[in-house]
């Protein structure tokens, strides 16, 4: 079964305790944690109180995405804020394989994500490395895209390239994930699904996470 992963970016912040607990107490894996800055991204979602006040809480490992520049400057502080695994784009890293090196160092497992226009090829020097790969299904920045087909051959060269390089990196999708594409990604290498929209806007955000555990 896949590992299934909550956005929380999709949560109701004004309740966010409460949709904390609902995936404590779900089949859900982890806990997916968006941090937006507004220049890397369009978009500006929340920082590193808000990480405090989710692990806090939290019972489940926190997997925290950074789509923002620099991200070398924030390891530390988010390892500090309940980091479990710390995850920097490809796009936005100068030398790559020194920010993974100081995830490591810092005790967190270490992610690379890459965008829509970017080939799994890109990792092929890092992907030994690495002990997670974000395949972004959308453009980052905004919940409630539609999901970018061609993913699944992305997938696919990923799931290769790891045989190739010996990696034992997990594969994650993000963006436009639910029930009606969650078996072909799993088909199509996918170790570790995130979905928001799917899970918070059902009428029972639980029983979504189960449906999408049992693909």
């Amino acid at each position: 079964m896949p590992i299934i992963a909550p956005s929380v970016l999709s949560a109701d912040f004004a309740n966010l305790q409460r949709d904390v607990e609902m995936i404590n107490q779900s089949e859900a894996d982890w806990f997916h944690v968006d941090i937006m800055d507004g220049v890397f991204v369009p978009n500006l979602s929340f920082g590193l109180p808000v990480t405090k006040a989710i692990h806090r809480h939290a019972i489940k490992p926190l997997d925290v995405h950074l789509m923002i520049v620099d991200p070398d400057r924030y390891v530390g502080a988010f390892r500090d804020a309940g980091a479990s695994m710390l995850t920097v784009h490809f796009e936005a890293c100068t030398h790559l394989h020194r920010t993974i090196e100081a995830i490591h160092t810092a005790g967190m497992k270490a992610g690379v994500a890459i965008n829509p226009h970017t080939p799994a090829a890109f990792l092929s020097e890092v992907l030994a490395d690495l002990d997670l790969v974000l395949v972004m299904s959308v453009n980052p920045g905004f919940g409630g895209q539609q999901f970018i087909e061609h993913t699944y051959t992305k997938l696919m060269d990923l799931k290769r390239l790891r045989e190739v390089t010996g990696s034992d990196a997990l594969i994650e999708v993000d963006g436009g994930v639910n029930t009606s594409n969650a078996s072909r990604l799993v088909e199509s290498g996918a170790d570790a699904l995130v979905a928001g929209n799917f899970v918070f806007s059902s009428p029972d955000p639980s029983a979504a996470i189960a449906s999408m555990k049992r693909v």
